[in-house]
């Protein structure tokens, strides 16, 4: 039921999901959400504002992205945690623990199925409610598709842009010019997030794939049904593409990075991703003028997934 989404179909059942999803996406209506995601952010940043060590992911680079896209959703705010941590247990489960992911996933369907029966039984003011009633009135949505969709707007919403913070904040601190030089704008340019988006976004592979016949490429023979997994982190590093690609330049003009995917498949929420990203990293860099790492570089720990390079925490001292 969660994988009937718009990342596991094709056409036409993908443009006619969609053509009905892009009404949330919208220019003008992801702008509309720019004073709130300011609010917020104003709001997280104020909470830390007076400790000696904060945790830059717990405190910050979660809350946001989880917080914008609850909203959007109608998520009840005392859930949105508990999904994080199935999440986090179907991203990066405890090997001593294999049944862990399987779980997760249990928990993960059985919250969204009765999600949208609530808000079948009692509709309020979101996008959820909105594509339910699409579904039920013109019957343009499967009740799979519709509780996969949901769920892949939840979890996409928030779940990059939480670990795409995270690494771009350390990616800044790691290379001080640059630091220097953003800090001298008002916020991030479409340039400088670029940039930020190639260098260290967290999706290190698209969504996996299979080979429906027998193929080669270059000397690699992929048999019909294997799973084929595309190294999205690798294209974005391809030194035939990218000059100098393991240097952070946020002055790179020249930029085709494949963070948000591309064709038919292009990330639907990249519009409201660069924007938290755009504030989040902007308002953080306003607010405090000294940021360093609270422990030594090589301290600093990944989360354990293949799939998605985030951090486990981010702890920093802030200064005035």
């Amino acid at each position: 039921m969660l994988e009937a989404n718009l990342l596991n179909i094709d056409p036409p059942d993908h443009t006619r999901v969609r053509r009905l999803v892009a009404r949330a996406f919208t220019p003008r209506r992801i702008d509309n959400l720019r004073d709130k995601i300011q609010a917020e952010t104003d709001h997280l940043l104020s909470r830390i504002a007076d400790q000696e060590q904060v945790d830059l992911v717990a405190e910050f680079t979660v809350p946001l992205p989880l917080t914008v896209i609850g909203d959007l959703l109608g998520i009840p705010s005392e859930d949105r945690l508990r999904f994080r941590g199935w999440t986090n247990d179907l991203l990066a489960p405890d090997p001593a623990q294999p049944q862990q992911a399987k779980h997760a996933v249990i928990n993960m369907e059985r919250f969204m199925v009765e999600l949208v029966a609530a808000k079948r039984a009692a509709p309020t003011d979101d996008f959820l409610s909105d594509l339910i009633a699409v579904r039920d009135g013109g019957d343009q949505l499967a009740e799979d598709e519709l509780v996969s969709l949901a769920f892949l707007i939840f979890w996409a919403g928030y779940e990059s842009t939480v670990s795409f913070i995270g690494n771009a904040v350390l990616a800044l601190l790691d290379h001080p010019q640059q630091l220097a030089a953003l800090r001298a704008t008002a916020e991030p340019s479409d340039v400088a997030l670029d940039e930020l988006l190639r260098y260290a976004h967290p999706n290190q592979f698209s969504i996996r794939r299979f080979a429906t016949e027998d193929i080669t490429i270059g000397d690699v023979h992929i048999p019909a049904g294997d799973m084929v997994l595309l190294g999205r982190a690798s294209a974005n590093r391809d030194p035939l593409r990218f000059p100098n690609p393991d240097t952070l330049d946020l002055t790179r003009a020249d930029n085709p990075h494949l963070a948000f995917g591309l064709g038919i498949h292009f990330c639907l929420g990249a519009p409201l991703a660069r924007l938290e990203a755009r504030i989040a990293i902007g308002s953080l860099l306003r607010r405090f003028s000294r940021i360093e790492l609270a422990i030594p570089r090589d301290q600093i720990r990944w989360r354990s997934s293949f799939r998605e390079r985030g951090l486990n925490a981010l702890p920093v001292i802030l200064g005035d």
